[in-house]
C-alpha cells in the first residue's frame, strides 16, 4: 500500500462503518475483530478521527463509532494527511535537500510523474468507492465462514 499500517488500519475501519445501518453504532471490539486489527491500537486510531470530525462516538451498551460524514465525502487523501502526513510525497526520491525542476536529481521527473499519480489516486477515491468495491469479497468471506461453520458441525 501506499500509506503506512496507520492510514490501513483506519481506512479499513472506516470501510467497515460505511457497511454499518444509518444511524447506528459499531463497537472498537467488532471492528477490532472483524479487520483483525489490534484493539487498542484502532481505538487510538478511531478517537483521532472522531477528534477530526469524521466519526461520532457514543458511550453505553448500545454505542460506538458511526461516520459524522457521507463516505462519499471522506477522501483517501483526507485519511493519509491525518496519519501520514504528505511530506513523504514531497521529499526528493534520492533524499536530496534541493531538488526541484531547476536543480533535478537522477529520479526527480520520474518521481515527479509517479508521486502526482498517487496524489490523484488518493484525491479521486474514497470510502464510498473502497466499500463498494470491498463489498463482493465480503459477502464471498462470509459465505465461506457460514459454510465452514456449517460442515463442521456435521
Amino acid at each position: 500500500m501506499i500509506c503506512n499500517r496507520t492510514s490501513q488500519y483506519a481506512l479499513r475501519a472506516l470501510v467497515c462503518l460505511a457497511q454499518v445501518q444509518p444511524g447506528t453504532y459499531a463497537s472498537a471490539t467488532n471492528i477490532a475483530a472483524a479487520e483483525k486489527i489490534p484493539l487498542y491500537y484502532l481505538e487510538k486510531i478511531l478517537q483521532r478521527l472522531a477528534r477530526k470530525g469524521l466519526l461520532r462516538s457514543r458511550k453505553g451498551s448500545s454505542g460506538g463509532f458511526a461516520l459524522r460524514v457521507r463516505p462519499e465525502d471522506v477522501r483517501l487523501l483526507d485519511i493519509v494527511r491525518v496519519f501520514d502526513g504528505l511530506t513523504e510525497y514531497e521529499r526528493c526520491a534520492c533524499g536530496l535537500g534541493k531538488c526541484s525542476d531547476d536543480t533535478p536529481c537522477g529520479l526527480h521527473n520520474s518521481w515527479k510523474a509517479l508521486r502526482l499519480r498517487i496524489m490523484n489516486y488518493l484525491a479521486h477515491n474514497t470510502v464510498a468507492r473502497l466499500a463498494m468495491a470491498s463489498y463482493p469479497k465480503r459477502c464471498l468471506l462470509n459465505d465461506r465462514r457460514r459454510s465452514h461453520r456449517q460442515s463442521s458441525k456435521i
